[in-house]
């Protein structure tokens, strides 16, 4: 419903694309004035287009117009419906539902918007009579009532007539003749009533200023423009004044008032400071409409700006700015403190007495306004009070109108947009805070100027018809209604029997040609007036068709289009179409004529595509048109762009796949927020789709993909969200200054779609460490101010870094610097330690303090220390630093320590005592009396004698063990002697020294640990571990080289761990989940292969392999035997005993039987290739050969060896050769384990390959199956 609608739509001039405009307006109307319109208005519109309205015809469409446009209806309904079942879905609106999606892709492009409005705007206009035909005047164009000119410009008074004869002009001013040729400087433009005054050479505009009356004749008749006032623009000075301060009481309520000169128009009130900075409104300061700035209540704060009215005028482009008022405001708290601006209640803060409300604009309980019909009401509510009032509007007796209310200047105002009469009634405003409320209640009355019921159309009659016209108005009050005819009243008129006048009609009977007259109809009331021309023309015309012939119209399938006929002729022809030259008249089911001649086709089908004929006949003659109608598949987008939400620097991809018909031009096309998307170097569109790479956050927006042809177009729109890091915080502020708190505000900034989780304040101080930031405390996203803990005496400076899902924003703008005052510190440094670095002294650290415990300036440290137990006194040192050493101290000696912080402002508090030791020496004793037991033959158990305490010489770490394996039992085996350690933190006398290699002889000390370093060793052990199992072989291998034996091979373990006695290979058969009986073999200890011949060529096998010593079996190698190509071969069941059945006699007669037929179907064979080409044997096979395939394109085959390869089956000698098996056309050699496949219908295909010693094998001649088995297979 959404096609393109003008003539030549692509360039062709014989091509008018088709309907389906949704508006009945046109049906309301008659002729349009011009051509190109009438296709329009035809085109877009399903109403109806009557050539005259005093046709005696006339009442019939006035019964049925009403009928017409619920068929209308119900066909636009059914066509939603059939094209939504029709059209192919996406993914991109599922849930947005058929109708509604249709509703917002078919809209028409924008010029067809305009047209259609030029069609409904033309409705207004006179009947249409070719301009060959004589006919009364017409006002085509005119200025508007009321003329406000520029005096910078000449004037120009519009007023253009058309007519045949074409006619002459003249104007009246102020109700009399305007002589034009008196006045050098007015003129006339050629072929036109249009007035020019010209100033060039001197003059005042408002000389010229008055009511103005265009009349156009020829001899049929008169017809009048409407008076037109001429104003001049005017754009006076404001008056020189001087204002003196306005003095008010701080929380008392204020008016400035405006006071704008008069000027026309009425100029824009807008108020600024002097020095042209705006005045910041909010629901406590407010301009009304008046122009007037309100004070709800009076702030010192207001004392910081001044307030000019400025007004601004429309003509001139020019700002006229009034003398500034300066306030000055009493308050009883002086300071002006900014830290009270965020206080939630700021008015008692500032002890500013609370107030109910009251109103300051209007004035008083109750008032009454009168607003025009069509116009906008705005109601005004301004009040005083402290707290500020809120506003609240509300209709006695009814809900306020929600689609044409809203609420204006912070519900201060509430207009009503397009009053009508029901919007009469009382309103009221109810005013309140917390001290309570008042109300105002307006009375509203809705008068209305007057506006059209029926508006007088031209009308045109044949000699003899009758007609009428006429002229309907309504207004409150009441309008009149007078008659005129060529611009003189109807009761000076001459006589004239044919006509009647009956109040707002005009009748005429048995119409003659000296009836020809234009009628004007003047409807007005205290409110205004309506002027209307409708002449009465009465011809003789034989039919005549007005549209080009043999138009070509193409329209979209299961559209409803209209086959336009335009046609005149009086008396009035009638219109009969016919498709293809078939004698029946098109009118019913599918089809509609309406009065105007215009065909309408409900809803478009293909075998509505043809010829249709027109034919306008009446009692002069006949005339006839052709219109060719095509019809074409309609643009579909069926995979539709999705809303996507995507990370910033990603990439993006919207899909956009279209159907069309094939014979359009199709133009896929990109919006971005409705406007034509620039494709740049990140973007990349393709046919069927629109790639972003790199999204930015200016790529956010919606996305319209515009499919369009010549005819139609679909529209799929998508968003983009955009998902970016938080805009850095601004405006930091510091109030509510404190000596160890400051609350710190922001602004947030933009979260770019992604909601911020989190904000961190840091602070850097510029004494320890500049321009290094830390982080101070962390905040919820839904906060934007937080008091701060601060130390004393730091140089605090604060930023905020916002965070949410995305990452952090840039740090914000440092804030202003604050310094807390200093104290001694309330902490001591923390982590003292004491431990010795020699044998002979001991080092205290700690952690230093920074500078938000400093609490001052010159911070140092207290060091003191003595020797524990001993009473003895306290040594001291003052240090700057982190750490002291105290020297010719007893070898690890405790001590007591203690740690004091100190600045100017005196001592921190008492620091704890913390024990530390002196340095640590070597241990002077290795522990005795180890003893060794043997746990197994990979552990040991050890148990030895403590040393004493006072021989470790400092804190016992560990009791240590060093081993190492000094040979294996075995012979010639070589073992790495490498040493190893196993380690007993703490004092104990035993432990296990595990993971040994069992069957070797190990050697083994022990010493003490401590933080130094190893003791002395202790004598060295002996010790021998016993035979243990050995580890797995190693190199497991499985082969089979046919389908009867398998060959296993395997080396020694790599470990033996004693004297090996054997191997013990276990296997089981299985076929899928099924398992047959485990067989167990033992073989000597030097055997490393075997062959196992297989019982089952069908089944797999799984072998477990270890080696055995005396203690048992090891670790076990498991393999498995390979898969054969083709587990399902037939050829499986004929792998035994098949020299057994070949010397039966019953199977060689078989055998001949079949090698006869053979015979037979080569000699066939041989018949069909000389025929036909090659024997296809692949023609019922679907797969077709694979490049690894080398055999004819066509589907036969050639048997050949490939390369004299020997089959997988066969074995392969350790020199190369290949081993002849027991028979040469055993089915095991082609069936499983081969090459050889079976077919899907059982014939046998692949390549024979003959096993003859080498030399034959180098030959180039094909072997093949000589196995009976083999015949009957190929056979079947």
């Amino acid at each position: 419903m959404r096609r393109l609608a003008a003539r030549g739509a692509a360039g062709d001039a014989g091509e008018v694309a088709a309907p389906a405009a949704d508006s009945t307006d046109c049906a309301r109307g008659r002729h349009p004035s011009s051509r190109r319109l009438i296709d329009l208005c035809a085109i877009w519109d399903p109403g109806v287009f009557l050539p005259a309205v005093g046709w005696k015809r006339a009442s019939g469409f006035a019964r049925r117009r009403l009928n017409e446009a619920e068929t209308l209806n119900s066909v636009r309904e059914a066509q939603l419906e059939l094209l939504e079942a029709a059209r192919p879905r996406g993914p991109g609106s599922r849930e947005r539902g058929p109708v509604l999606r249709m509703a917002r892709q078919q809209q028409p492009p924008p010029w067809v918007h305009a047209a259609f409005l030029l069609c409904l705007l033309s409705l207004s206009g006179a009947i249409e009579i070719p301009m060959d035909l004589s006919q009364p005047p017409t006002i085509t164009k005119q200025s508007v009532k009321d003329h406000i000119v520029d005096p910078r410009d000449n004037i120009l008074i519009e007023c253009e007539a058309k007519g045949n004869p074409a006619p002459s002009f003249h104007w009246t001013r102020n109700s009399r003749f305007f002589n034009i040729a008196k006045d050098p400087r007015v003129s006339m433009k050629r072929r036109s009533g249009t007035l020019v005054i010209d100033f060039r050479s001197g003059g005042r505009p408002e000389e010229y200023e008055g009511e103005y009356q265009c009349f156009a004749r020829n001899k049929f008749g008169t017809a009048l423009s409407n008076r037109i006032r001429l104003q001049v623009s005017k754009s006076p000075l404001w008056p020189k004044e001087n204002l003196d301060p306005v003095v008010v009481q701080e929380g008392a309520p204020l008016t400035l008032q405006c006071n704008p000169p008069p000027g026309l128009p009425s100029p824009v009130i807008f108020w600024m400071s002097s020095s042209m900075e705006p005045i910041t409104q909010d629901k406590r300061v407010s301009q009304g409409h008046n122009g007037d700035l309100y004070f709800s209540n009076v702030m010192l704060q207001d004392m910081q700006t001044d307030y000019s009215c400025n007004a601004r005028f429309h003509f001139t482009h020019t700002i006229q700015q009034k003398n500034a008022f300066t306030l000055k405001v009493l308050t009883n708290n002086p300071y002006n403190d900014s830290s009270l601006r965020n206080h939630p209640d700021i008015y008692s803060a500032r002890g500013v007495a609370e107030r109910t409300p009251s109103f300051m604009y209007p004035q008083g309980t109750a008032s009454s306004q009168m607003v025009l019909r069509g116009m906008d009401l705005v109601l005004e509510c301004i009040a005083s009070g402290v707290p500020t009032p809120d506003i609240a509007w509300y209709k006695k007796g009814g809900d306020l109108p929600s689609d044409k209310a809203k609420f204006e200047n912070f519900n201060k105002a509430l207009r009503i947009t397009n009053v009508s009469e029901e919007d009469s009634g009382e309103y009221f405003c109810l005013a309140s805070n917390k001290m309570g409320s008042i109300r105002h209640t307006i009375s509203v009355r809705v008068k209305a100027a007057p506006y059209w019921l029926d508006e007088p159309k031209n009308l045109i009659l044949a000699p003899g018809e009758d007609g009428r016209l006429v002229c309907r108005a309504n207004g409150n009050p009441k309008p009149t209604v007078q008659w005129m005819v060529n611009g003189e009243p109807l009761q000076s008129a001459p006589p004239n029997p044919n006509r009647e006048v009956a109040g707002d009609t005009i009748i005429f009977r048995d119409t003659q040609i000296s009836s020809r007259a234009v009628y004007q109809c003047n409807t007005s009331n205290e409110h205004g007036y309506l002027l209307a021309n409708a002449f009465v023309s009465v011809l003789d015309v034989p039919p005549r068709m007005l549209s080009p012939r043999n138009q070509l119209i193409r329209v979209i399938l299961y559209n409803r289009t209209r086959l336009d006929c335009p046609f005149f002729g009086s008396p009035i022809p009638t219109l009969r179409w016919f498709k293809n030259g078939q004698g029946s008249n098109l009118d019913g089911g599918n089809y509609h004529v309406y009065e105007n001649g215009s065909l309408e086709i409900k809803m478009i089908r293909k075998e509505d595509q043809g010829i249709y004929t027109c034919v306008a006949t009446n009692i002069l003659g006949k005339a006839e048109n052709q219109v060719r109608l095509e019809v074409k598949d309609p643009t579909r987008i069926y995979r539709m762009p999705e809303d996507q939400v995507a990370k910033r620097g990603t990439t993006v991809q919207l899909e956009c796949r279209v159907k069309h018909d094939p014979s359009l031009k199709l133009t896929v096309s990109w919006l971005k927020d409705d406007e034509p998307l620039y494709i740049g170097n990140r973007m990349k569109k393709e046919d069927d789709s629109l790639t972003i790479f790199g999204v930015a956050e200016r790529d956010q927006g919606s996305y319209t993909c515009v499919a369009s042809t010549e005819l139609d177009q679909d529209l799929a729109k998508a968003y983009l969200t955009v998902l970016g890091r938080p805009d850095r915080p601004r405006d930091l502020e510091l109030t509510d200054l404190a000596e160890r708190s400051v609350r710190l505000t922001w602004i947030p900034g933009d979260d770019n779609n992604s909601p911020i989780t989190d904000y961190v304040v840091q602070f850097e101080e510029d004494q320890f460490q500049p321009g290094v930031w830390h982080d101070h405390s962390k905040f919820p996203g839904s906060v934007n101010s937080a008091v701060l803990q601060l130390s004393p005496y730091v140089n605090y400076q604060f930023r905020v870094i916002a965070i949410n899902e995305v990452g952090s924003s840039h740090p914000s703008l440092p804030s202003e610097r604050y310094r807390t005052s200093g104290a001694p510190p309330e902490s001591n440094p923390a982590d003292v330690k004491g431990e010795g670095t020699r044998k002979n002294n001991m080092e205290i650290t700690w952690t230093p303090m920074n500078a938000t415990s400093a609490f001052g300036p010159n911070l140092r440290y207290i060091v003191k220390w003595r020797r524990r137990e001993t009473r003895e006194t306290w040594n001291n040192v003052t240090v700057w630093g982190s750490r002291y050493v105290v020297g010719q101290t007893p070898v690890y000696v405790p001590y007591e320590i203690r740690v004091q912080a100190e600045n100017d402002f005196g001592k921190g508090p008492e620091p704890d005592t913390v024990i530390g030791y002196s340095g640590e020496d070597y241990p002077r004793a290795a522990p005795t009396d180890v003893k060794i037991r043997v746990l197994n033959s990979t552990a040991i158990s050890l148990q030895w004698n403590r040393v004493y305490p006072d021989t470790v010489q400092g804190q016992l770490r560990e009791y240590r063990a060093y081993y190492w394996r000094e040979s294996s039992l075995l012979k010639n085996l070589w073992v790495s002697q490498k040493r190893q350690q196993a380690s007993f933190p703490g004092d104990r006398p035993r432990g296990v020294v595990s993971r040994l290699f069992p069957y070797s002889n190990y050697k083994l000390e022990m010493v003490v640990v401590n933080g130094r370093g190893d003791g002395p060793r202790s004598e060295t052990k002996e010790f021998t571990t016993p035979e243990g199992v050995p580890s797995a072989p190693r190199r497991f291998r499985v082969r089979q080289p046919n389908l009867e034996t398998i060959n296993l091979e395997w080396d020694h373990p790599e470990h033996p761990n004693g004297i090996l006695i054997g191997y013990t290979l276990k296997y089981v058969a299985f076929n899928g989940t099924k398992l047959g009986k485990q067989i167990v073999e033992n073989f000597s200890p030097n055997q490393t292969k075997f062959t196992m011949q297989r019982a089952d060529p069908v089944s797999r096998y799984r072998f477990t392999l270890s080696a055995r010593t005396q203690v048992g079996s090891g670790e076990a190698a498991t393999e498995e035997s390979p898969a054969p190509p083709n587990e399902a071969t037939p050829t499986a069941a004929y792998t035994n005993n098949q020299a057994d059945i070949a010397t039966q006699g019953w199977f060689i007669g078989l055998m001949c039987a079949i090698a006869l037929l053979v015979l037979i179907l080569l000699i066939v064979c041989f018949i069909k290739r000389s025929r036909g080409g090659k024997y296809p044997v692949r023609e019922k096979k679907d797969v077709p050969l694979g490049p690894e395939d080398p055999k004819e394109e066509d589907g036969s085959f050639d048997y050949s060896d490939e390369d004299n390869k020997p089959l997988q089956g066969s074995q392969t000698s350790l020199d190369g050769t290949i081993k002849q098996q027991e028979s040469d056309d055993s089915l095991v050699d082609y069936g499983e384990g081969g090459e050889g496949q079976f077919n899907e219908d059982g014939s046998f295909i692949g390549q024979y390959t003959v096993k003859k010693d080498k030399e034959e094998t180098e030959g180039n001649e094909s072997s093949e199956a000589t196995s009976p088995v083999n015949a009957i297979y190929s056979l079947a």
